[in-house]
């Protein structure tokens, strides 16, 4: 029998967990069996209980990890201040975002499925979009970020179900002119805060 070190274990928990994300924020919780978040990280069924205890536990560790990601990746490297939101609004609202949710933000492809979701999840959630959030208010006031947080979580709102109902519109054109006008909402909105 061949024993792997622990980084290997770690290493496949890891892979397990991105690929889950990924695929959770495409087919969606319910549409996302073991089998199939198994067989996407090149594992079996088998392996999935030496790494968790349930598909719920999985998910819950999932959506933290999609939430850090994205805060790694795009909050946290756009530039302070208003630029700094204005460029995360962009991509946000962005077609290629809008076409590509596997790679996008948990919140505009999973939002209606964790609010179903155990307590253990939606407690993962909140604490993923607390960061996005603190985030946000860091660039909307600098100098005193807990005074711009529910402003902020109210972007992310705006942002996410706009997103939403883009993805679902048929109408291409439409679905486009909704981003564009998306954006100059939330833009107005943050200028109207600048000048508050």
């Amino acid at each position: 029998m061949v024993r792997y070190a622990k980084e290997h274990k770690q290493e496949t928990r890891q892979r397990i967990i991105a690929t889950a994300g990924r695929r959770l924020k495409r087919d969606g919780i319910d549409g996302s069996g073991v089998a199939t978040l198994m067989k996407d990280a090149g594992l079996t069924n088998g392996a999935f209980y030496t790494h968790f205890a349930s598909k719920d536990i999985l998910v819950a560790i999932a959506i933290a990890d999609q939430l850090h990601t994205l805060n790694a990746n795009i909050v946290a490297q756009a530039e302070p201040g208003p630029a700094g939101l204005e460029q995360i609004v962009r991509w946000y609202l962005s077609a290629h975002h809008r076409d590509n949710p596997g790679d996008g933000c948990p919140n505009a492809a999973l939002l209606d499925e964790i609010g179903r979701c155990a307590d253990a999840t939606r407690q993962a959630y909140t604490d993923g979009v607390l960061v996005l959030i603190d985030g946000f208010a860091a660039r909307l006031a600098p100098h005193d970020p807990p005074s711009a947080r529910l402003k902020s979580l109210i972007l992310l709102g705006m942002l996410a179900g706009t997103l939403q109902l883009s993805r679902a519109l048929t109408d291409r054109q439409l679905a486009d002119e909704l981003l564009e006008q998306g954006i100059r909402n939330a833009l107005a909105l943050l200028d109207a805060e600048q000048h508050n």
